[in-house]
């Protein structure tokens, strides 16, 4: 009888949080769909929230692991309709926070009496703070997977304020940074609350700073130029829950929010490298395992399996020239000696081998080799050093034009690959058209 209230208790909550009827529109969209460009200078992936009343267009970097939006809201917060969470309430419980605010300076916008606290975190820079949870209407763009459809709204979407000098280290003009992580008031669950469609998410990247990538929310179709549904050729692996937290300021006992997978092995051109295998599962502690971030601009390899994957490399490449190292890279190749194929340089396949041999996910040379100067191509993997915290962290280059689905109901990671070998790319999603 206990759990039974329990449970209709955390179910009442939910709904008075989330009801649909905190959207502004009778209209219920299956999908959302937001544009991501790629910052030239700092290679972060930047997306824009409309919030406020009236609506500003929020420049924010794109964090997968991230726990929630947060918004610096020490210069130039303007809204009618922002509303601090107060200690005790429903919103503060979804929050999970363990903290209080008082602020004696206050009240204003992020500083107010007896507020909801959460961590605004820098993921970037490994730089966290306490910040009042708040909320605020935002408003986002619906799609039926093939087109964008009238805007939608929310009118009191949680999020934290962060303080100015969190942005240190974001990519200019950025005011906080988008969290698409597995907690209930990461955007994902929060919009999927709000207009009652599946817990799922997609992120495409696109790999050209002149283009726009894409993120969906809710389910596929998620169509592609010309007409290609990207969410058909996906193949899926669980995703894995850390059991302790990997943000940079947490309360013990709290598990990770971020997107961990289960990769078993890495093969060059088909064979096997060798590998400490205890790295590739998580401890105790919380340390080793493969992560999934959009913060790291390329993937990271703790130290013995950066060399072990450098090397097998290097072997399967030993009559094309090398030359000189160019940094964060250890393996640097003349492009002349290198083909090109629809699928981009001419270099053997690195495939993260998942649950079982025949599930794996292939890197070809489009996300593998990155282009540093017009006559050199390097392996786009970075050494992350010894007793890393994560031993493989999957970095943006390897995601860009791969579609990648989050289902957070079943706990699961589709992932097509490349869309270059479907002759599309992330950039192809037709963001000119209203349905």
């Amino acid at each position: 009888m206990a759990s039974t209230f329990l449970h209709l208790l955390l179910c009442s909550i939910l709904l008075s949080v989330f009801s649909p009827s905190l959207a502004q529109t009778s209209f219920r969209p299956k999908a959302l769909v937001l544009p991501v460009s790629k910052d030239a200078a700092s290679l972060q992936y930047i997306t824009h929230i409309n919030q406020r009343t009236h609506l500003v267009s929020i420049p924010l970097t794109l964090d997968l692991g991230g726990q929630f939006l947060w918004v610096d809201c020490d210069q130039g917060y303007v809204s009618s309709s922002y509303r601090p969470v107060r200690c005790g309430s429903a919103q503060c419980s979804l929050t999970r926070s363990k903290a209080c605010g008082e602020c004696f300076s206050g009240p204003v916008k992020g500083c107010n009496y007896s507020t909801c606290v959460l961590s605004p975190d820098n993921t970037v820079t490994g730089t966290a703070t306490s910040g009042e949870v708040g909320e605020d209407a935002v408003s986002i763009q619906s799609t039926d997977g093939s087109n964008p459809g009238r805007v939608v709204s929310v009118r009191r979407l949680l999020f934290t304020c962060g303080s100015t000098f969190l942005l240190e280290g974001l990519a200019s003009r950025v005011k906080g940074m988008a969290g698409l992580g597995r907690s209930r008031v990461a955007l994902p669950s929060q919009f999927s609350s709000a207009f009652s469609f599946n817990r799922k998410f997609s992120i495409c990247l696109s790999s050209s700073t002149k283009s726009t990538g894409v993120v969906f929310f809710g389910d596929g179709p998620y169509v592609l130029l010309p007409k290609v549904d990207a969410s058909q050729s996906l193949t899926y692996t669980p995703l894995i829950t850390n059991p302790v937290s990997t943000a940079s300021a947490y309360f013990q006992g709290e598990a990770s929010v971020e997107y961990f997978i289960g990769v078993k092995s890495i093969k060059i051109n088909g064979k096997a490298v060798p590998l400490n295998a205890t790295l590739l599962s998580i401890d105790s502690q919380g340390y080793g395992g493969t992560k999934i971030s959009t913060v790291h601009p390329y993937t990271v390899l703790e130290t013995s399996i950066y060399k072990a994957v450098t090397q097998a490399f290097l072997k399967e490449l030993s009559t094309i020239t090398r030359v000189a190292s160019v940094s964060p890279f250890g393996a640097c190749f003349s492009s002349k000696d290198i083909g090109s194929t629809r699928v981009g340089p001419a270099v053997p396949p690195i495939d993260l081998v998942l649950q079982r041999q025949s599930v794996y996910w292939r890197v070809f040379g489009a996300n593998s080799m990155v282009q540093v100067s017009d006559n050199v191509l390097c392996l786009g993997f970075v050494d992350g050093g010894v007793n890393p915290r994560t031993s493989i962290v999957i970095g943006g280059r390897q995601l860009e034009d791969n579609l990648l689905q989050f289902d957070l109901a079943t706990s699961r990671l589709g992932f097509s690959s490349s869309l270059l070998s479907r002759q599309t790319t992330c950039s192809n999603f037709n963001f000119t058209s209203n349905a």
